[in-house]
């Protein structure tokens, strides 16, 4: 029986480049260009995977880049159920560029789907039998704001706990019509649901509201190089990030995620698998462009994360 799945509505073929100066119009020639399958869900998946757990992703994908998708996840050794759609999978661009240190990224939003393609991934969550589901990324064109609460409705009915990672509509809507296990927004998805800035004070606040109001069991927050703050029933806990060399932000969120996950589903006390999961996202900075963290990187950073405070919500 498959402990997680993963579904992924807007996948991508995540490909990434060097080039030594980004200028317009000219020619940029660009090197050391890697492929990488992309993709909130289709990363979550990796990330268990390569951490030994048993996962499956289920994801839409179409065309030839649809199956270039589908070949790169072969290579990893990914357990996956492809759903096939009339739209090609979406590339997304990663560009990082010497002389400054910065990534270009660049995502498309043109993927679009329609009822019929959904339902599969409505069916998979229907016919899963494991603890966990998790649904990660943005809604392509064409899906209802509500298919991530149909999942957790679902999935809560046949007894699994359901993990959203998802901005805009996807998170909005899921939050205000159901109930989610555990959701988990980056700071700049945070302010976009509470509509402004948010200080410190302001994340605890917004976090923990979260959790009175019933939308969310747990809500981790995460803040980049600043670490990530988890709220629950029990209160406030906020822990620092370990200090890395930056090489790339790009699949940060996703190693969280994945590894926090990976952790509950192996019984691991929340508090452990909220500070793996910011050894992870840590980890995952460390490697260049689309590639996604190193479980030795993952596990040797884990004992660096540092607990700041913890309160009383």
């Amino acid at each position: 029986m498959t402990s997680v799945l993963t579904v992924t509505l807007n996948p991508s073929v995540d490909i990434f480049s060097e080039a030594e100066l980004v200028r317009p119009v000219r020619k940029i020639r660009t090197q050391n260009e890697r492929r990488d399958p992309g993709g909130g869900g289709v990363n979550v998946a990796r990330i268990v995977t390569v951490l030994g757990g048993d996962a499956e992703a289920v994801f839409l994908a179409g065309g030839a880049t649809g199956a270039l998708l589908d070949t790169l996840l072969g290579r990893e050794g990914v357990r996956r159920r492809v759903v096939p759609s009339a739209a090609d999978t979406r590339i997304a661009f990663t560009v990082f560029e010497r002389s400054s240190g910065l990534d270009y990224r660049f995502v498309s939003t043109d993927f679009a789907v329609n009822e019929e393609e959904l339902k599969p991934c409505l069916d998979a969550v229907e016919a899963h039998r494991g603890r966990y589901v998790v649904a990660s990324g943005s809604l392509p064109k064409g899906a209802p704001p509500d298919i991530y609460a149909q999942m957790a409705d679902t999935a809560s009915r046949k007894g699994a706990r359901f993990v959203l990672d998802s901005s805009g509509d996807g998170l909005r809507t899921t939050l205000e019509k159901t109930k989610v296990f555990l959701v988990k927004p980056s700071l700049g998805e945070l302010e976009q649901l509470v509509g402004g800035k948010l200080d410190e004070n302001g994340v605890r606040a917004a976090a923990a509201g979260l959790v009175e109001k019933g939308a969310a069991e747990i809500v981790a927050v995460t803040l980049g190089a600043q670490g990530a703050l988890l709220a629950s029933a029990s209160g406030i806990l906020r822990m620092a990030a370990p200090h890395v060399k930056v090489r790339s932000a790009v699949g940060a969120g996703d190693s969280f995620v994945g590894a926090m996950v990976w952790a509950l589903a192996n019984g691991w006390a929340l508090q452990d698998a909220f500070r793996f999961g910011i050894a992870a996202g840590g980890a995952a900075v460390m490697t260049p462009g689309t590639q996604l963290c190193r479980v030795e990187d993952v596990r040797s950073l884990y004992p660096r994360v540092g607990e700041t405070t913890e309160a009383q919500a």
